[in-house]
């Protein structure tokens, strides 16, 4: 994983390997997947509140966003 992933403040590509970007796709469907759940497992109200960075906390867009972002990089294999 180290060396795989370019972030540059001059350039606004970002260049991940599919080894890399299969696994952050199955992240962010299984993030996604624990903001839906009901019950003991489910992302609580104060993960979710980290997790925003201080922003308002929104379930749904989050869980929203973490899906298609996971679509979109098993998309690009």
């Amino acid at each position: 994983m180290p060396g795989s992933l370019t972030i540059s403040h001059h350039e606004s590509a970002v260049t991940l390997d599919r080894t890399d970007a299969e696994r952050l796709a199955t992240v962010l469907a299984e993030l996604a997947y624990l903001l839906e759940i009901p019950g003991p497992n489910r992302i609580n109200d104060a993960q979710l509140t980290l997790l925003c960075e201080g922003r308002a906390p929104d379930r749904a867009e989050l869980s929203h966003w973490s899906r298609a972002l996971a679509a979109e990089l098993k998309g690009r294999r």
